[in-house]
């Protein structure tokens, strides 16, 4: 099977992509940074892979690729890669930035590449988006983060029954808290923003998981490795965020 996996160069993409390779997949390693790209593919067991440079929000660069690699057969397409931090209104919003990326970023990637996934000679296609919990849920100076991951929701719906007829199965996951470099960062730039450490922000932000911890990237790779091996569920949103939305 082939597989494309956007955003493969670190965190919840890394993980994926290792999982998928260690079942014998052959991966399309998407992303902006080469070096990123290229320390994942250091981990995968075989060298059937292909690093793929483009920028997912920039329809010219997908564009690009697709004309460089015209034959291409994909079974599966894993839009993981997306963004996040806060957005003020003003001078400096990144309202547009954070949307472009992980909402239009998500509709070119998934559009461009659809031929591919056409193209493959497998029964069952796969698409798998990451969302997040914060798609189910507000957080204070988050709305183009939260607006962008709800929308991925309403996008995966639609073509959940558009591309039905093709056997095509399109599914979101929503990850909480994952112990990614992003979700490091984010903490610490939440608690110097009220000036706490980054310990006593992270039993807060705990306070509203049941499971009181972080998932790994592992785990949630190991829920997209399931999603892309059945043939019976599509149109749906799983959860993997330690019960956190529970307490909404």
């Amino acid at each position: 099977m082939n597989y494309l996996i956007t955003g493969a160069g670190s965190g919840i993409g890394r993980a994926i992509t290792v999982v998928l390779a260690s079942q014998g997949h052959s991966c399309f390693l998407l992303g902006r940074n080469e070096n990123n790209l290229k320390a994942t593919l250091a981990l995968l067991p075989t060298h059937n892979h292909r690093i793929i440079l483009a920028d997912i929000k920039n329809s010219t660069s997908i564009e690009n690729v697709i004309k460089q690699n015209d034959d291409l057969a994909l079974d599966g397409i894993i839009a993981n890669a997306g963004i996040g931090g806060e957005n003020n209104f003003g001078a400096n919003d990144r309202w547009n930035e954070i949307i472009d990326t992980n909402l239009t970023g998500t509709y070119l990637t998934v559009q461009h590449f659809l031929p591919a996934l056409k193209r493959s000679g497998n029964k069952y296609k796969q698409i798998v988006i990451t969302s997040s919990v914060l798609a189910r849920l507000g957080v204070a100076n988050y709305s183009a983060y939260c607006a962008s991951k709800a929308g991925l929701l309403g996008l995966m719906r639609s073509w959940a029954v558009e591309y039905a007829p093709d056997n095509i199965l399109v599914n979101a996951i929503c990850p909480g808290w994952v112990n990614t470099d992003m979700a490091q960062s984010g903490l610490q730039g939440i608690a110097d923003g009220i000036g706490i450490t980054k310990s006593d922000f992270f039993d807060i932000a705990m306070q509203s998981v049941p499971l009181k911890k972080m998932s790994e990237p592992e785990e949630v790779a190991e829920l997209v490795n399931y999603l892309v091996n059945q043939t019976s569920i599509t149109g749906q949103t799983i959860d993997i965020n330690a019960g956190s939305v529970m307490n909404s």
